[in-house]
């Protein structure tokens, strides 16, 4: 069926390459963005012919799950793949964008990075890897080409550069409020400057090369990065830096048709766009619309629909260590939901505390060096957060005990939970559960199926064991006796993160709980009596 809507679609209408260029680790750190310590001459006049959007967003602060939303155009949530480098599969019927274009008729290429956390299942591209090339298609085929560039990835920030490439001035850094500054901080945002420079050329020659293929006139061109910054604090972490991306979209005149509404040569727009809206908007551009599984809205082309009133983003396990942190972004006001508050924001991740920013930063915090701004993020986290970024862009400053944000916090909180439980988020589980729930079928379809996810419980559930107060802490003991493990593992969780009083008052539960038929319980049983009981009672 979606096969011959396809088809209709290339019979109405002429079809246009569409060129994707992105980038990684990087935000709106552009001079078109106003950032007048960078120098990104290519993007800047690409920006005065196109436009630009300054509230686009990735729904995941890291590479792989934020390109999984792209890939599938479903949420990770949703699909049990929000894990930082997790494999999970979609239903038999989903199929990866990529292959709705093909079956349109248009060649599509991926140069070359994919770093998916879904499985492939047949040809989802035509070509992907470091000599995919639009130049390669066909005769008379329409092309769909990514090129994705690495050179702004946070791991170049910490490597040696070229003394002809180190152009930026580490002492006229522009540093963010919770960065403390010295030397090492200094040298680290003045070489991710410098990355982005390269990057900008690398930017430049995918754009001349179209000129000189004389398809500039026929070709829709999107840049955008795919998170926020590379830097301790942007990079994992679902703050509005984290997840703000730079998005800049032209349009020839042959195509002005497909153009978003607000399109302004040389403009920009504050309209909400995310990842999630990707897949939809390609669908929509190439005159079809998009599957019902997919979950975004187009924001351009025939199928074009109104603006969204928020943005969502979360984060899961990164790396090794594991978290669940979910956001909502209205335009101004970010959210953020942390279901794991007793884990500190800067967990140990070795790949991150190989970037001298973060020893250096992790050193004067235990040091007793660093302001309070400079300090939360070595410290346990609220269970609520909230920021307004027209007067905090740094979001240092937590309003969410604020009597005068009370209406923007429950507006929002009721936000994240209807999202949540419209796309069927099934990160409330344990990521073991996800994968044993599931069983033959996909993790998506699992979620779905109320005899094997019941939303309501386990949502309850987890919201009650991460607010801590006299109240919760009494329901836990009912939760920890539930019929559903993902119950139970939230009220042990409970307990642990109400620390040595928590453990206390749940310590006969939780020595049950060593004997739970599921890992997961018996894993946060073990952790909280180990860390907080007898040290005989986690053996």
């Amino acid at each position: 069926m979606f096969a011959s809507a396809l088809g209709q679609a290339r019979a109405e209408q002429a079809l246009p390459n569409i060129l994707w260029i992105t980038s990684e680790d990087n935000g709106p750190h552009l001079g078109c963005y106003g950032d007048t310590y960078a120098i990104t001459p290519n993007l800047d006049r690409f920006a005065k012919r196109s436009l630009r959007y300054t509230k686009a967003s990735s729904t995941a602060p890291v590479c792989a799950p934020a390109r999984t939303t792209i890939i599938s155009g479903i949420y990770p949530p949703a699909t049990g793949a929000e894990h930082m480098r997790s494999l999970t599969r979609l239903p038999v019927d989903f199929k990866m964008y990529p292959v709705y274009l093909r079956e349109l008729g248009y060649y599509c290429t991926n140069n070359s990075k994919e770093d998916y956390n879904l499985e492939k299942v047949g040809n989802v591209w035509d070509d992907s890897g470091r000599k995919a090339h639009w130049k390669n298609r066909p005769d008379g085929k329409p092309f769909f080409a990514i090129f994705n560039h690495t050179i702004s990835h946070e791991s170049q920030i910490r490597n040696k550069i070229n003394s002809a490439d180190r152009i930026h001035d580490p002492a006229k850094v522009s540093l963010p409020a919770y960065h403390p500054d010295t030397p090492e901080v200094r040298k680290d945002w003045a070489q991710y400057h410098d990355r982005i420079t390269m990057m900008d050329k690398l930017v430049g020659k995918n754009l001349r090369e179209l000129e000189e293929a004389d398809l500039a006139n026929d070709t829709i061109v999107f840049y955008y990065g795919d998170h926020g910054s590379g830097m301790p604090r942007s990079k994992r972490w679902p703050y509005f830096s984290g997840l703000n991306v730079p998005l800049i979209i032209h349009v020839p005149k042959k195509f002005k048709h497909l153009a978003p509404p607000e399109y302004k040569t040389g403009g920009s727009t504050d309209r909400l766009v995310g990842f999630i809206d990707l897949a939809p908007t390609l669908l929509s551009i190439a005159g079809a619309k998009a599957p019902e599984h997919m979950q975004g809205d187009a924001f351009m082309g025939k199928h074009t629909a109104p603006p969204q009133a928020f943005s969502f983003g979360f984060r899961g396990r990164m790396d090794e260590r594991y978290d669940m942190v979910r956001t909502v972004f209205d335009g101004r006001h970010v959210y953020i939901r942390n279901y794991m508050p007793h884990k500190p924001y800067g967990q140990y991740l070795d790949y991150m505390f190989q970037t001298p920013t973060t020893r250096v930063w992790h050193d004067l915090f235990h040091a007793g060096k660093l302001n309070a701004a400079q300090s939360v993020f070595w410290q346990t986290k609220p269970a609520e957060e909230l920021y307004d970024l027209q007067s905090d862009p740094d979001e240092v400053n937590n309003l969410a005990k604020s009597k005068e944000h009370s209406a923007v916090i429950k507006r929002l909180r009721k936000a994240h939970h209807n999202w949540a439980r419209d796309v069927r988020d099934i990160g409330f589980l344990p990521e073991a559960e996800i994968h044993s729930r599931a069983g033959n079928d996909s993790p998506y379809e699992m979620g779905h199926d109320d005899s094997r996810y019941d939303f309501d419980a386990i949502s309850h559930a987890a919201n009650t064991a991460s607010r801590k107060g006299k109240k919760t802490t009494e329901k836990l003991a009912e939760l920890i006796n539930s019929d559903d493990s993902a119950v139970r593992y939230w009220a042990a969780m409970g307990y642990l993160i109400r620390g040595k009083n928590g453990v206390r008052t749940g310590r006969e539960a939780l020595v049950a709980a060593l004997g739970d038929e599921s890992p997961s319980v018996r894993i946060i049983a073990a952790e909280a009596l180990g860390r907080y009981g007898r040290k005989r009672e986690a053996k």
